[in-house]
């Protein structure tokens, strides 16, 4: 069987209007897809600016990469006694890690923050700070610097709209960060119930995360995760100057990002897209998509098919063989390939067939040389 590359062609679809982008109050702000990391929309992205309890990421970060979460920590009277918001816990508790993580993720609780921090600081607060600093810089969020585990307003403590952005999206990989952040309540040692502070959650269809912060110097700012349609799309806001208008914010920038997508029938199941020649005089046989592709895909960027099949099929050809493929690409990224498969069964002919197929090709070819 020889193959041949059929040239890639480009693929029009009737693209939709698209309105303008969100209004939003803020220092910053930042649109991504999740899984590439393709900037969809930014306004000043590397100001430094204060980041109120989305500090707790990067607290929650170094905890896990440090910590088992059945680990057992006593609360010490320096984390007891942290302000505003709290889980309520005393010295000398005993809570797990695991417990610490969801009241500083759900609640954003500060005690349970600076517990966390005393305990992998191994005793020093000021020692995990070095660190949450040096693992700042290890990923690259040159636009951070630390000052507490969380999020209190301090001199020296800032971050940007690109950093926060870029940490949620590596911590959102791990599976028990994922669980817990998309939490309405839990409930904890002694218990304590917590509530989260991420009205979202309640509200946007398909929200999964992640963290909400406010202080007096940094207002009221979110990093937000949501999926759609197989897409997920992350929207960080950071310095609105009220909770409802940093909640409308987000809704807005999370709205923007999806209206970059939308799905697309690229492949058609069933469809022709290539034939093979046969021998032995048979018509040529029809390969069609084994299956449909619809992926989800960028509005503003063409799709190019290409179609890699045989011109030629030996027989016998069986209905369904896999004769080739139809591949999908947006600039230059392999979306789907789906197999061409044959549309029906043809059979090799039989001796006699094969025969008499070749005599009268011999005799059309010498009819040819003697017909002037």
């Amino acid at each position: 069987m020889r193959r041949l590359v059929v040239a890639a062609a480009a693929l029009a679809f009737a693209a939709p209007v698209l309105g303008a982008p969100p209004q939003v109050t803020g220092r910053s702000y930042l649109v991504e897809n999740g899984a590439t990391g393709e900037i969809l929309l930014a306004h000043d992205t590397r100001l430094r600016v204060p980041i109120a309890s989305i500090t707790k990421l990067m607290t929650v970060l170094l905890t896990l990469e440090h910590a088992r979460l059945d680990a057992v920590v006593t609360i010490s009277p320096e984390a007891a006694a942290v302000g505003e918001s709290s889980a309520n816990l005393h010295a000398g508790d005993r809570l797990t890690v695991r417990e610490l993580l969801e009241a500083a993720l759900i609640q954003s609780a500060n005690d349970a923050a600076d517990a966390l921090a005393i305990f992998v600081g191994k005793g020093s607060q000021a020692r995990f700070v070095a660190m949450m600093y040096a693992r700042a810089r290890k990923l690259g969020l040159t636009d951070t610097h630390y000052a507490r585990p969380d999020g209190l307003d301090a001199a020296g403590h800032f971050s940007s709209a690109r950093d926060v952005t870029l940490l949620a999206r590596l911590l959102m990989h791990r599976p028990v960060v994922r669980q817990i952040v998309r939490q309405r309540a839990a409930t904890i040692s002694g218990g304590r119930t917590l509530h989260t502070w991420n009205d979202l959650l309640y509200s946007y269809p398909g929200i999964y995360g992640v963290k909400t912060g406010h202080t007096s110097a940094a207002g009221w700012s979110e990093v937000a995760a949501a999926r759609r349609r197989g897409v997920s799309i992350y929207a960080t806001l950071l310095g609105s100057p009220a909770r409802a208008t940093r909640n409308a914010g987000v809704v807005g920038l999370l709205e923007w990002g999806f209206s970059r997508y939308r799905s697309v029938d690229a492949v058609v199941k069933g469809r022709a897209y290539a034939f093979a020649e046969l021998g032995y005089g048979r018509e040529r046989l029809t390969l069609v998509a084994a299956r449909s592709l619809v992926p989800t895909v960028r509005v503003d960027r063409s799709l190019v098919r290409r179609l890699v099949a045989a011109d030629a099929a030996e027989l016998p050809v069986s209905r369904g063989q896999t004769l080739g493929r139809v591949q999908i690409y947006q600039r230059g990224r392999l979306l789907g390939s789906v197999p061409l498969v044959a549309n029906g069964t043809v059979s090799r002919p039989g001796v006699g067939g094969r025969v008499g197929w070749y005599a009268r090709r011999t005799l059309h070819h010498m009819w040819g040389l003697l017909t002037p």
